[in-house]
């Protein structure tokens, strides 16, 4: 009940740190049919292409022996010169063949996924001793396809081997009567042909046998809501964490700004909302937001620049265009230089009027 829970509780497709680490441990979509496919049509390419090299590979070695048999020296050393050269002989015409089905042995599982090298299958666990996980292996849903697959290839090879053969009925009755070199060609041709059939049929099988374990493995993988949030927070890290961390960066920045606005050259409000302190010296090529601020920050910065006898200008969309378009330390954008340059052209002659001892 424990098992059934936890399945039907996994509703949400896995993510791909999921599906990388089910890799890792050896968890991947396997088709034995797929492989099977494989295997036999490897072998139906070797028997089509190297038959004749590999009957010739064979058939002269011992054609040689059985000649030569009086020259063939039966003490130890002789024996083991002969056993040498035949096998010899032997890897030099089933060599390629064997190395072509090993080959498309390996593709059949690079079709399904990447190589993988896990240790994690020859763990011991008790589930594999488990009485009801074998009951389970034994009538589950793997159990039944596997069962109604072989049912499937059992009546379908028969239909394939049926629909062949007989039409050749009468003409295997006279295979007796041929010369035994012609009964070869006859025999290699309708084994190929029937292996050509066999390898289509299996095609149909070992498809949808792929596409049934990946969809098995595939619900293996899906995740429950808690796992997708558990992830969440290793990948991501922990919300509440990160949200500590954001308010306590806002403090140190929000503390900088305020030692930053006694040196700022003008601060331009907006009297209810907004406050931007802009600073700006002979040489640079535009004023630096030092400060920006709404609500009782704007007013906290307003509050330190009067402390500190810096001008404040009321400008109501310059301040609100500057608060949303500059960050702190940056310079203003450049549809903004000739609004600023009025203002710190004014605030710069108010200071020089004041230093000379006029009045404005």
């Amino acid at each position: 009940m424990a098992d059934e829970s936890d399945t039907s509780d996994k509703t949400e497709d896995p993510t791909q740190k999921r599906l990388d680490e089910a890799l890792e441990r050896g968890d991947v979509v396997k088709s034995q049919e797929l492989n099977t496919w494989f295997v036999i049509a490897g072998g139906t390419l070797v028997l089509s292409t190297f038959s004749g090299s590999i009957g010739d590979g064979i058939l002269v070695p011992l054609r040689n022996l059985i000649a030569n048999s009086w020259m063939i020296h039966t003490d130890g050393p002789g024996l083991l010169a002969l056993a040498r050269s035949l096998e010899y002989a032997m890897v030099a015409a089933i060599g390629l063949p064997l190395l072509m089905l090993a080959l498309a042995a390996i593709a059949g599982n690079m079709m399904q996924h990447r190589l993988v090298w896990s240790g994690e299958a020859l763990k011991p666990k008790l589930s594999k001793i488990s009485p009801g996980a074998g009951a389970k292996r034994i009538f589950g849903k793997q159990a039944a396809v596997n069962f109604a697959k072989g049912l499937f290839k059992l009546a379908a090879l028969g239909a394939v081997i049926t629909a062949i053969l007989w039409p050749e009925r009468e003409r295997l009755e006279s295979l007796m009567r041929f010369d035994p070199a012609a009964l070869l060609g006859v025999t290699s041709s309708m084994t190929l042909h029937l292996l050509g059939a066999v390898v289509a049929m299996l095609a149909v099988v070992a498809i949808a046998d792929y596409l049934f374990q990946y969809r098995q493995w595939y619900e293996r993988q899906k995740m429950s809501v808690q796992e997708m949030k558990e992830e969440f927070k290793q990948s991501e890290g922990d919300p509440h964490v990160k949200g500590k961390i954001r308010q306590l960066r806002q403090s140190r920045m929000k503390k900088r700004m305020m030692a930053a606005v006694p040196k700022a050259s003008v601060i331009i409000t907006n009297p209810t909302h907004y406050s931007v302190a802009l600073s700006y010296e002979r040489g640079m090529s535009a004023p630096v937001c030092v400060a920006k601020g709404v609500d009782n920050l704007a007013f906290k910065i307003r509050e330190i620049a009067r402390a500190h006898d810096i001008p404040i200008v009321e400008n109501v969309p310059l301040a609100r265009s500057l608060y949303a378009t500059v960050e702190i330390d940056q310079e203003i954008p450049v549809e903004h230089y000739h609004a600023v340059a009025e203002i710190t052209g004014y605030v710069m002659g108010l200071k020089r009027n004041l230093s000379s001892g006029r009045r404005v």
